[in-house]
């Protein structure tokens, strides 16, 4: 394998990236972190390496026939790219959940796409299908020599751009394409460098095969990294990391996003979910077994993200990184109790304050903190809030709570009458909600609350309170004196539709 890789093609098309320094995680966590950027290849993935060195060798006769792939995206570019340079027909198979920014970018190579299946292995099933029927080369995304020997020459550039010792390099894996090049090279030169992979919970079929000892196929696969989403590893690739590999790290979706956030702290670029998924996994490594101060190498593999993929992906990297945590928490039904609530969380700023009237004894809030010392302040904090008689729920690793609940918190409250809404704003700082919650007068109870701190300047708040007609003079002087922008959205239909009570 060593001299396939050493004779490997790959430079036609590809570029030698850089192993960049990643100081701010690497200061965090006590050790060196190198990133190899594979993002800054021109289809932002190493997948071209082994696309290219495969169709590079194809027989005459197979040229002229174009050539078929299977790709959940980055591999499909590689494939179109080579194909473009080579004179090739390509026609690529991927399934329905490829991010469109993969799929536009492939058809702009000039490939041929079609749609099919909801997993890489559903395209993979129609591509050999097609392959067979029309005889045309099927180039695989991993599960072949050549292509895990173009994948091998990101092991050559690590190691000779980094002479001096690495403990360990973290890579992602799907099929096992990637791990299986790097390993078989760095194993032969340096035995003493780990090779770690890396995989999401919910799609590490390499675990599983390490496991039982021999491959196996998952019964369903997430699709949040949609580019390591593979149900079994590869024949070839389980046929070379076996004895060239020093274990395998599994990660959750919160702790890619968080991984996301790091290289963008230290490079200003966005990786994908696979892209940042070696860096989740020396992270979650390092956590476990302490950071020794050594050299960490992680592979940057791609940056192929759906921009509006974004959204979730910062809502999800603040618990990744344990910076935040989400909590449910009953506090008694009066006037005053959230200046208490907050009166008892101290100088910890909240993120987040959810809450809706539902009973006249007992409200239950949804909360998120904000965390700068991560799992030890959460602690504390929950000690806190206990020994102040509040009971506590940690939601921080509840998916249910994270995807649904914290949108759904509240809706129509029977029996609440005199409500009316408003929306303020404040300017954003550390306790700026306790301050805005102690300006509140205790006179009037509060009926719904909504918060949301989204690094903005200016923070933003929809309140509900109780307010007789009796006192509509006594109100407006209140208001008038808070001093913040206020608009009242008591007539808003969203609010008359959704939220009002009856």
């Amino acid at each position: 394998m060593i001299e396939r890789i050493l004779d490997a093609r790959v430079y036609d098309v590809a570029r030698e990236t850089p192993l960049d320094p990643a100081r701010r995680l690497g200061a965090r966590l006590g050790c060196r972190v190198l990133l190899k950027r594979e993002d800054l290849q021109p289809v932002f993935s190493f997948k071209l390496r082994g696309a290219y060195n495969r169709m590079s060798r194809l027989a005459p006769r197979e040229v002229e026939r174009g050539v078929i792939a299977a790709s959940a995206g980055n591999h499909s570019q590689g494939v179109a790219l080579a194909a473009s340079r080579l004179g090739l027909r390509a026609r690529i198979v991927m399934p329905v959940t490829t991010p469109r920014i993969k799929v536009d970018a492939v058809t702009d190579l000039g490939a041929d796409v079609v749609i099919h299946g909801d997993t890489y292995d559903d395209a993979e099933v129609r591509a050999r299908a097609e392959a067979e029927a029309e005889g045309l080369p099927l180039i695989h995304p991993y599960d072949d020599l050549d292509v895990i020997a173009g994948q091998g020459t990101i092991g050559v550039e690590v190691l000779r751009q980094h002479p001096d010792p690495i403990e360990a390099i973290f890579v992602p894996v799907g099929g096992g394409g990637l791990i299986a090049g790097i390993a078989s090279y760095v194993k032969f030169l340096r035995p003493e460098t780990q090779v770690i992979g890396v995989e999401p919970e919910d799609s590490a079929c390499l675990h599983a095969a390490l496991e039982q000892g021999r491959r196996v196929v998952l019964d369903t696969v997430g699709i949040f990294a949609d580019g390591v989403a593979v149900r079994q590893v590869g024949r070839e690739p389980w046929r070379l990391v076996q004895g060239r590999i020093d274990g395998v790290v599994r990660v959750n979706t919160d702790a890619i996003c968080g991984a996301i956030l790091d290289i963008f702290e230290d490079t200003r670029t966005m990786a994908e979910p696979s892209g940042a998924l070696a860096v989740a996994g020396l992270k979650q490594h390092v956590e476990d077994h302490g950071g020794s101060g050594a050299t960490r190498v992680a592979i940057v593999s791609g940056a192929n993200i759906n921009f509006h993929r974004l959204r979730h992906i910062s809502e999800r990297a603040e618990l990744g990184q344990h910076r935040e945590a989400i909590l449910g928490v009953t506090i008694p039904e009066r006037p005053g109790s959230f200046r208490e609530f907050c009166s008892s969380l101290g100088d910890l700023s909240i993120t987040e304050f959810n809450y809706r009237y539902a009973d006249p004894e007992a409200a239950h809030v949804f909360v998120g903190i904000e965390l700068r010392d991560g799992a030890p302040e959460k602690a504390e904090a929950f000690a806190r809030l206990r020994k102040g008689g509040y009971a506590v729920v940690d939601m921080s690793d509840n998916e249910t709570a994270k995807l649904h609940a914290r949108h759904l918190v509240g809706g129509r409250a029977p029996g609440v009458t005199d409500e009316r809404v408003f929306r303020f704003e404040f300017p954003e700082r550390p306790g700026a909600l306790g301050r805005f919650l102690d300006e509140m007068a205790a006179d009037w109870n509060i009926t719904l609350f909504h918060y949301r701190n989204h690094g903005a300047a200016r923070g933003r708040v929809l309140v509900g309170l109780q307010v007789p007609r009796a006192d509509d003079r006594r109100f407006a002087g209140f208001l008038s004196g808070l001093d913040l922008p206020c608009v009242e959205e008591t007539e808003n239909p969203a609010y008359r539709l959704f939220l009002a009570g009856d």
